[in-house]
């Protein structure tokens, strides 16, 4: 296919063939190739990603709970059960459902089940943290907890502390802590947010996704302060954003497999670097994306209009220029 030819595909699953396979089956209302992908799972990484991944997708169907009453004793079933009731909440909270009280209790309850039945696992901990958004006046006790530093602000430390514990530097689980930050402030703190996001990639060693948690709150800062083509273009070639491009790229992108790699993640730093005309290096960043896309970061250029079909115009617009570089001779 030619580069004129190619156009991306968008799937949650990603590289990962396995999940993709297991997602069909739960579209179709059947669960065992889910009950046998999560059931050789190798590390609490790909564990997290994709019960996060098929929980999205069981949220709106009762597959889980089918299987759970066909293998009541299969703890991944019960994981599952707690990833939908969490999903399924958060969604509540989202769209301003009246019952969005009554499903928070019901997963914060399952959340306490799960972390009792599978003590090693961080993904009960990492759905507290979830759930920690829907209580934006931090009225638990547990959502109040002081920072680590004085530049951080109060809130659900320890709930991330034991998702940290079980798997260090857990994607999902600081993620999930940026989403408190957002509701926390009702979006207008990016402060905090900025503060919370170059806390986490210092600490971090080479190798974790937290590496790349920066560009997330560069792109939130322009869609929040900015909001036209040219002021992003000038926000990416800043200094800051440049040096939190190439941060990503030397502490993540080089030690991480593209295979193992959250596309979203990706996609930010290809996005990043593009915008920083930083061509060559970006090109190395779609080349690992294979044929894949994610929507975000590329919607938010121009003014937001035309959806899903102006961001993968823009995605590949910014492969091709960049593919394009990484071609062409050096001076």
């Amino acid at each position: 296919m030619s580069e004129g030819e190619f156009r991306p595909i968008y799937h949650p699953a990603g590289h990962d063939s396995r999940l993709r396979n297991a997602i069909q089956d739960v579209r179709t209302g059947r669960w065992v190739a889910m009950r046998d992908l999560l059931g050789s799972t190798p590390d609490w990484a790909t564990w997290t990603q994709r019960t996060q991944v098929l929980a999205a997708t069981a949220a709106g169907s009762d597959v889980v709970r089918a299987w759970r009453l066909e293998e009541p004793g299969n703890v991944a079933a019960l994981v599952m059960h707690t990833r939908v009731l969490v999903e399924r909440a958060v969604r509540a909270h989202r769209e301003g459902h009246r019952h969005t009280r009554e499903l928070w209790q019901e997963a914060w309850e399952a959340c306490q089940l799960a972390a009792h039945h599978n003590p090693a696992d961080p993904v009960p901990w990492v759905c507290l943290v979830a759930l920690a958004q829907l209580d934006e006046r931090q009225q638990l006790a547990e959502h109040q907890m002081r920072p680590p530093e004085p530049m951080l602000f109060p809130g659900p430390w320890g709930l991330l502390t034991e998702a940290h514990r079980r798997d260090p530097y857990n994607r999902e689980a600081y993620h999930r802590m940026l989403q408190f930050v957002h509701a926390r402030s009702g979006g207008g703190l990016l402060s905090e947010a900025v503060n919370f996001a170059r806390w986490a990639s210092s600490r971090a060693p080479a190798g974790p996704a937290v590496h790349v948690l920066p560009l997330y709150v560069h792109v939130e800062r322009y869609r929040a302060e900015r909001g036209h083509q040219q002021a992003l273009d000038l926000h990416w070639t800043s200094d800051e954003a440049l040096r939190a491009a190439d941060h990503a790229l030397r502490y993540w992108f080089v030690y991480t497999a593209p295979a193992a790699c959250s596309l979203l993640d990706l996609n930010y730093l290809a996005h990043a670097l593009w915008a920083a005309l930083r061509f060559a290096d970006a090109a190395a960043v779609f080349q690992a994306l294979g044929p894949y896309y994610t929507p975000m970061p590329w919607a938010c250029r121009g003014q937001g209009v035309g959806g899903r079909e102006a961001a993968e115009e823009v995605f590949l617009r910014a492969r091709g220029r960049c593919l394009a570089a990484a071609r062409s001779p050096g001076p």
